[in-house]
C-alpha cells in the first residue's frame, strides 16, 4: 500500500506534485493545522505529516498518530513540533536548513545597511514632509569589522557577502576550523575579542541551552563603544532588556531585530528606541526560499517513505538515497546483533560497545548504532526503532562507545557488539555475504558460520559427549523440527554453543528439559525479522 501523506500547512501545487509524482498518496488541506481538533481526529490515517509554522505538533498529536513516520517542516525553525515526544514514538523530524539560508543572510545584510544609514526612520521622515538631511547621519560598511556568531550555513553566507563589501570578517564558532576559517577568508576567534574588535555583531546560531542570552548585560559591556547588533536567528539569543539598557546609554549605537523573544512580539523592550530597525520574522520570506523549502520537504518526505533515505532529519542520523541500499542489509545485519543479544541477556545493561571493523568503519555508523541500539531494545519495547532507541538508551544512563578500526581478519567489515552487565560480559560479531543476508560469525569468542532464522534455539553449555543427541532426542520428542544447526567450542571441555533453526516457536516447557541437563547453562528462544 503506497504511503499516505497529510500537508496540513500552504504548500505550492508543485510540492504537492512531487509527492504524487514519487507514488506517495496526498491530502492536501492547507487549512487544517489551525485545527488542532480536527487534525487530532485525521493524523492517525498517515505516514507522513507535511507543515510550516502554523501546525503546531504537539505531545497530544502525537499520541494520536498512531502511523505517523516523519513529520517535515518546511523551514529551518521546528519549534512547532515536540521533538522529544516525536522521538520516543520513534518519528522522524526533518527540516530543511538550506532552503531558506540565501534569504536570511540576504536579509542579514539588509539590517545591517538600514540600522547604519538610518533608513527606515529617514523614510518615514520624508514621506511626512520633512526634510532632515542632518538628523540622519550614518557610518560607512566599507572597512569596518563584522563579527559573526556562528559560521554555518547561514553566517557562512554572510560572511561571504560581507568581504565582498570590504568588510574585515572575525567569526566565532567553536565548531569553525583554522582550515575552514582560511578557506573562507575571515579570522576565528574567541568570542570576547569579537566583541572588544567588532563595529557591527550579527548571530547565526541556533537556539540551545548554551546560546540563550549570548547577549547578556554581561557581554554587551565587553562589546566595542559604539557596536551595531543584527539578530536575524533567533529570539532568546539576545537579552532585549539588557540591549535596550545599552541603547539608552549610547554604549551600542543601534539594532535591527528580525526575530524576539515573544513572537508575535506586540511589544518589546526595543520598540520605539532611536536607531532600531524591527521587522515581523521575514529572513525566509522571500518568494523563492518558500518555493524552496517547500519542494525540498517534499523531496525529503518522498526520499524517506519511499526508498528509506533520511536527509535534514532532527533526531536521527542522515542516510543519503545513494548510501541507502548499501547500507540497508548492513542496517539489518546490526538490528540482528542487537536484537540477538537483547533476546539472550536477562539482567540490566551497563555498557555496550559497538566494533566496526574494516569497510562497516567507512559506512555511516550512527545509522548502524542506531539500528543496533533498536534491535538491542525491540525484547522489551516491542515499538521501539531507529529514532527512539538511542533515547531509551540515554535515558537508562547506559555507557555507550564506538570503535573504528581497518580490516583484521579475513572479512572485508564486520560489526561486533559487546555489552556488559554486573555479572558478565557477553558479545556477538556479524557480516554481511555477496547474497545481501545478515551472517553470525562468532558468539561469546566462539568463531561460527551461521545465517540468520526466522525461528532459532540458541544454547550455551559445557562441551561434553552426547549434547547433540540429546538437544535432537528432547526436541524430536516434542514434535519440533530441526531444519538446520550450527555448533562452536572454544576447546575441547570448555565453553560450547548452539544455533538450532527451527520451524516455530518453542514452549518454555520444552526449554526448561533442555535447560535441566547439567552441562546447559542457557536455552534460549530467538526469532528475527529478517524480510
Amino acid at each position: 500500500m503506497a504511503p499516505r501523506v497529510l500537508v496540513s500547512d500552504e504548500l505550492s501545487e508543485t510540492a504537492v506534485q512531487i509527492f504524487r509524482d514519487r507514488g506517495v498518496e496526498v491530502d492536501f488541506e492547507p487549512q487544517l493545522g489551525k485545527d488542532k481538533d480536527r487534525l487530532l481526529e485525521v493524523i492517525g490515517k498517515y505516514d507522513g505529516l507535511a507543515i510550516r509554522s502554523a501546525t503546531k505538533v504537539t505531545e497530544k498529536i502525537i499520541e494520536g498518530a498512531t502511523n505517523l513516520k516523519v513529520v517535515g517542516r518546511a523551514g529551518i525553525g521546528v519549534d512547532n513540533v515536540d521533538i522529544p515526544a516525536a522521538s520516543r514514538r520513534g518519528i522522524i523530524v526533518m527540516n530543511t536548513p538550506f532552503g531558506n539560508s540565501i534569504t536570511t543572510a540576504e536579509h542579514a545584510i539588509a539590517l545591517m545597511f538600514a540600522v547604519a544609514r538610518q533608513l527606515p526612520a529617514a523614510d518615514t521622515s520624508t514621506q511626512a514632509g520633512k526634510w532632515e538631511k542632518s538628523k540622519f547621519m550614518g557610518v560607512e560598511i566599507t572597512g569596518k569589522t563584522l563579527g559573526v556568531i556562528g559560521a554555518g550555513n547561514i553566517g557562512s553566507i554572510v560572511c561571504a557577502r560581507a568581504i565582498g563589501l570590504k568588510m574585515h570578517v572575525v567569526a566565532y564558532d567553536p565548531f569553525l576550523s583554522k582550515e575552514r576559517a582560511e578557506e573562507m577568508g575571515v579570522t576565528k576567534v574567541e568570542l570576547e575579542e569579537l566583541f572588544a574588535r567588532a563595529d557591527f555583531i550579527t548571530l547565526h546560531v541556533p537556539m540551545t541551552d548554551k546560546t540563550r542570552g549570548i547577549l547578556n548585560k554581561e557581554a554587551l559591556a565587553k562589546t566595542k563603544p559604539g557596536v551595531r547588533i543584527i539578530n536575524c536567528a533567533r529570539g532568546g539569543l539576545v537579552d532585549e532588556a539588557a540591549l535596550a539598557e545599552a541603547i539608552k546609554s549610547g554604549h551600542v549605537a543601534g539594532a535591527a531585530f528580525d526575530v524576539f523573544e515573544v513572537e508575535p512580539a506586540k511589544e518589546s523592550p526595543l520598540f520605539g528606541l532611536p536607531n532600531v530597525v524591527c521587522t515581523p520574522h521575514l529572513g525566509a520570506s522571500t518568494t523563492e526560499a518558500q518555493e524552496n523549502v517547500a519542494l525540498q520537504v517534499a523531496e525529503q518526505m518522498a526520499d524517506y517513505l519511499v526508498n528509506g533515505a533520511v536527509s535534514n532529519a532532527i533526531n536521527m542520523p542522515s542516510i543519503t538515497a545513494e548510501e541507502a541500499p548499501i547500507l540497508k542489509p548492513f542496517i539489518r545485519l546490526a538490528d540482528v546483533l542487537g536484537a540477538f543479544v537483547g533476546q539472550v541477556t536477562e539482567e540490566p545493561i551497563k555498557e555496550i560497545e559497538i566494533l566496526y571493523d574494516g569497510l562497516t568503519a567507512n559506512m555511516n555508523t550512527r545509522a548502524l548504532t542506531s539500528a543496533v541500539l533498536a534491535g538491542l531494545i525491540r525484547p522489551q519495547v516491542s515499538d521501539v526503532n531507529m529514532v527512539s532507541a538511542p533515547i531509551m538508551i540515554k535515558e537508562k544512563g547506559v555507557v555507550l562507545s564506538e570503535v573504528k578500526r581497518d580490516k583484521t581478519g579475513v572479512f572485508d567489515g564486520y560489526i561486533k557488539l559487546t555489552v556488559t552487565t554486573d555479572s558478565m560480559t557477553r558479545s556477538v560479531a556479524g557480516t554481511v555475504f555477496s547474497d545481501g543476508k545478515p551472517r553470525f560469525i562468532q558468539i561469546k569468542g566462539i568463531n561460527l558460520d551461521a545465517d540468520v532464522g526466522s525461528h532459532m534455539i540458541y544454547i550455551t553449555n559445557t562441551d561434553v559427549p552426547g549434547m547433540i543427541g540429546f538437544i535432537g532426542t528432547t526436541l524430536g520428542a516434542a514434535g519440533v523440527n530441526i531444519a538446520n544447526f550450527q555448533l562452536g567450542r572454544d576447546k575441547q571441555g570448555g565453553d560450547a554453543i548452539a544455533l538450532l533453526y527451527v520451524d516455530g516457536k518453542v514452549d518454555d516447557a520444552v526449554l526448561a528439559e533442555l535447560t535441566a541437563h547439567q552441562a546447559v547453562r542457557q536455552a534460549k528462544p530467538l526469532t528475527f525479522n529478517i524480510d
